[in-house]
C-alpha cells in the first residue's frame, strides 16, 4: 500500500508519534536540531582564559600547601578579574606600578571571626605575561611574596 505526499502530511497518526516528550515539535531549518560545542570539553581548546589562570593558582597554592599545611591552614586564596576601583591603595596590596596585582587581607579574630585571605587579579597578571609559562611563573611569585607577608619570611624562605 502506497500513499501519497500529501496524506503522510496530513495523517494524524503520524504526527501524534513525532511531537511529544523526547521529539520536538519542531527543527531548525535545515533539519538537525540544537547544535552542541564545536570543541569537545577534554580538548584544552575548550578551557578559557579564567580556567586556565586559576589552575595555575591552583598548582601553586598546592605546592605550598604540601610544604607548609600548618601555616597555611585556614588561609582562603581567591581569584578576582579586576582589582577594585580605589584611590590610594593599603599596605597590603602588592602593586606593579599603580595596577594591583594581588591584595592580602589579614584574618580578624574575633566575633566574626574572619580567615586570612589572598586575592589575585587575573587580568593585570595576564596583562604582565609574555606566554603561559611566564604567566605560570608571575603568579607563582606573587603568591609566594603574599604568603611570605602572611606568614612574616623572606620570599626566598618558601621558594
Amino acid at each position: 500500500m502506497t500513499t501519497s505526499p500529501e496524506r503522510r502530511r496530513t495523517d494524524p497518526s503520524r504526527a501524534a508519534r513525532k511531537s511529544g516528550p523526547g521529539h520536538p515539535a519542531r527543527r531548525d531549518r535545515h533539519g538537525r536540531g540544537l547544535r552542541g560545542r564545536l570543541v569537545p570539553a577534554t580538548v584544552p581548546l575548550a578551557r578559557t582564559k579564567a580556567e586556565i589562570f586559576d589552575d595555575l593558582v591552583l598548582d601553586t597554592v598546592e605546592q605550598l600547601e604540601r610544604r607548609y599545611a600548618k601555616e597555611l591552614a585556614g588561609v582562603e586564596f581567591a581569584v578576582e578579574d579586576v582589582p577594585p576601583e580605589l584611590n590610594v591603595y593599603d599596605s597590603d596590596v602588592l602593586e606593579d606600578g599603580e595596577v594591583p596585582l594581588a591584595r592580602l587581607l589579614p584574618g580578624r579574630p574575633g566575633r566574626q571571626e574572619l580567615p586570612p585571605r589572598i586575592v589575585l587579579y587575573r587580568r593585570p597578571l595576564e596583562f604582565r605575561a609574555m606566554d603561559r609559562e611566564d604567566l605560570a611563573d608571575l603568579v607563582h611569585d606573587v603568591i609566594i611574596e603574599q604568603v611570605a607577608n602572611l606568614l612574616g619570611v623572606d620570599p626566598d624562605e618558601l621558594s
